[in-house]
């Protein structure tokens, strides 16, 4: 699964590791990816969201619907 959140675009960052005696080496800061299914009532069908966990809270604020409004905004595919 890749890690991209499909409502808030999140990624992954890059920087370094640093050791006791500072050499520095690649490392990749992943967002915290959930795959959550979600009723969607106006196309009467389930829906399976790769979202980062602060999209599921602001899917529970805004509404589904509201969310899958904005993915497809975004040019997402839902």
């Amino acid at each position: 699964m890749s890690a991209h959140c499909q409502l808030t675009g999140a990624k992954p960052g890059f920087g370094n590791n640093i050791s006791h005696s500072h050499r520095r080496t690649s490392r990749r800061f992943d967002p915290n990816i959930q795959r959550k299914r979600y009723w969607l009532p106006s196309e009467g069908r389930h829906l399976r969201l790769t979202l980062s966990a602060r999209a599921i809270k602001t899917v529970d604020t805004i509404g589904i619907e509201a969310a899958v409004a904005r993915i497809r905004a975004r040019g997402g595919k839902v």
